[in-house]
């Protein structure tokens, strides 16, 4: 099996080294940039298996870098775990919007951090004997090949955007609550405030991406979400 690679983006060296001495104890392979623009040259070069990136960067922040890694095909697909020192919820929320992952909050434990890489990458692989294939009218989502399309057309998801998808399609038709799909798709043993809203920003975003057809994922009032069947 490949050695996984990892990009791991920050300013300071030694929260750099900090990060890449815990994954390669892991069995990571890494790589580093120092700054926005780095990152996107890094990213873009040879695409990683995941990036770990920090939101406050030189030449542009973490969260424009975030935006142009979704915006390229090449980087799309990419998982992306944001690091901030900021424990507002807006700035969590922020990073979410524009397409990440999942967040750890400085300072960090370097082995939360390991176990966030490792559950973001697994979740970004197919389970075993996960259905192949699940459909909806016009839309399809492929588990092998990790793509969805809808009328024909492929749409650009993020990893979490897609889990999030698979999980309420398997479910089709049953209310599922916030806390059942931070579990699923996070990962979360439990949910705090913060968290729950992890899963209100990637609905949004997802039913964004979904145009019409997303109106098929129904809010249920202080319960969660369910996928409503044809």
């Amino acid at each position: 099996m490949l050695t996984q690679e990892i990009l791991v983006v920050d300013d300071e060296p030694d929260i750099r080294g900090l990060i890449v001495l815990h994954l390669e104890r892991e069995g990571f392979r890494c790589r580093t940039a120092a700054s926005g623009p780095d990152a996107l040259r890094e990213a873009g070069t040879r695409p990683p298996a995941l990036v770990v990136l920090d939101l406050m960067l030189p030449g542009l922040d973490g969260l424009e870098v975030c935006r142009r890694l979704r915006a390229n095909a090449a980087t799309a697909g990419v998982p992306i775990i944001m690091l901030t020192a900021k424990a507002d919820e807006v700035d969590r929320v922020v990073g979410l919007e524009v397409g990440a992952d999942d967040y750890v909050v400085k300072p960090f434990s370097p082995k939360e951090l390991v176990a966030r890489v490792r559950a973001v990458l697994r979740r970004a692989r197919p389970a075993a004997g996960a259905t192949p294939v699940l459909s909806a009218g016009p839309l399809t989502l492929d588990v092998a090949r990790h793509t969805v399309t809808l009328e024909g057309r492929v749409l650009a998801l993020t990893p979490k955007e897609f889990d999030l998808l698979q999980v309420l399609l398997e479910s089709a038709g049953r209310v599922l609550s916030r806390e059942h799909l931070l579990n699923r798709v996070w990962g979360y043993a439990r949910a705090d405030e913060i968290e729950s809203r992890t899963v209100d920003v990637h609905v949004r975003r997802l039913r964004a991406k979904l145009g019409d057809f997303g109106s098929r994922i129904a809010t249920v009032k202080s319960v969660g979400y369910r996928f409503e069947e044809a």
